[in-house]
């Protein structure tokens, strides 16, 4: 999969690691601004006590 990715890309191998390093931030903010969130509203935490 990624030797697929990595031959997909234009460009030199420079190139390449700078499109990798953007798309993967522009994912992770993705990730972390709305995938996250709405995940959280999804979950119920657990109560629990520590101790005793």
């Amino acid at each position: 999969m990624y030797a697929a990715l990595w031959r997909l890309l234009p460009g030199p191998a420079w190139v390449r690691v700078v499109i990798l390093l953007i798309l993967a931030a522009a994912v992770l903010y993705g990730l972390f601004w709305y995938v996250f969130p709405w995940v959280s509203q999804l979950i119920t935490p657990q109560e629990s006590t520590i101790g005793g």
